[in-house]
């Protein structure tokens, strides 16, 4: 594998959705993920309880490193699973190209 055709997707996702995501990630072809917990995230305004008081929102932060023939399918199916565009606070995910990357290979098919 040409490690020099590889994307980083990041997601930012509520933390309640992280397994539903990761298991969409790889159906697609992702072959693994490292997850950052206990992030903290915060939309156009933030949100409020019953009581008015602020209610922080958590969520993780999931990197995939995938190679490029497969990163546009990850990336449409962890939005989809993860209900990216149809819940406010949902989370959201990009992508980066990566210019090298080594201890990959194995991963990568």
């Amino acid at each position: 594998m040409n490690t020099k055709l590889t994307k980083l997707i990041v997601a930012l996702v509520d933390d309640a959705k992280t397994d539903v995501v990761l298991n969409a990630a790889r159906t697609e072809g992702a072959t693994g993920a490292t997850v950052i917990t206990s992030a903290r995230g915060e939309g156009r305004s933030a949100k409020k309880t019953f009581l008015g008081l602020e209610l922080e929102s958590k969520c993780d932060v999931l990197l995939f490193l995938v190679s490029e023939a497969c990163a546009e399918a990850v990336l449409k199916r962890i939005g989809d699973a993860g209900q990216f565009d149809g819940e406010p606070g949902a989370g959201i995910a990009f992508q980066i190209d990566v210019e090298d990357a080594v201890g990959v290979a194995s991963q990568m098919s």
